[in-house]
């Protein structure tokens, strides 16, 4: 038998159950009538093998299925929603795994599809830090930078400053401190910049 310790309400009709070892799980609240469980109460280990078994994994494995047909994730990310809803982490763990499985999940196919859309417009180091702050590991970066031809920083460098109406021989030093600042925020390096007009002019 496992000890329930609380019942704390997630939303209308959702509950998270916590047991006295810290386990936990979420559940509706007609299947808190149907398992008898009840603060202080106790649960059977046949109630609670059906619930991890059974019920959680399915539950769990539909709704990573339903954020991924939403919009591309990475693991990393897939993982905090499942999380958020408060399935515990063997759960998330077997959501994950099972759609790994099937390849609906591949953080070198979304980085692949994430620098494709954006490396015209941003420097190399910004969509890393993008890209690792999504989850990517180093790893998996560097497997899908190898699947692209990266595009000349120069080029996009010199794209900017014809967009932002930037011309290096009539701007002042307030003029040019200003854009560099720009294209600095944006991840190209001081020295990438500066060799980008010198070449040009």
């Amino acid at each position: 038998m496992r000890q329930i310790s609380r019942i704390e309400k997630l939303t209308s009709g959702r509950y998270r159950i916590v047991l006295e070892d810290e386990t936990y799980f979420p559940l509706y609240a007609k299947e808190l009538a149907e398992y008898g469980i009840e603060e202080h109460a106790s649960l059977s280990e046949e109630a609670y093998e059906e619930i991890m078994r059974d019920l959680l994994p399915k539950r769990a494995r539909m709704r990573a299925l339903y954020l991924l047909q939403a919009m591309g994730r990475t693991e990393a990310q897939l993982r905090q929603k499942l999380s958020s809803s408060h399935y515990p982490p063997e759960i998330v763990n077997d959501a994950v795994e099972y759609v790994r499985g099937y390849h609906y999940i591949d953080d070198v196919r979304y980085a692949v599809s994430y620098l494709e859309s954006r490396k015209e417009s941003r420097s190399r180091r910004q969509l890393e830090l993008e890209l690792y702050r999504k989850g990517i590991s180093r790893e998996d970066l560097a497997a899908a930078f190898e699947q692209l031809e990266w595009s000349d920083e120069a080029k996009q460098i010199l794209a900017w400053a014809e967009k932002k109406g930037f011309d290096p021989q009539a701007a002042d030093r307030r003029e040019t401190e200003r854009f560099y600042r720009f294209l600095l925020r944006r991840g190209y390096e001081l020295s990438a910049i500066r060799r980008a007009f010198s070449d040009k002019f």
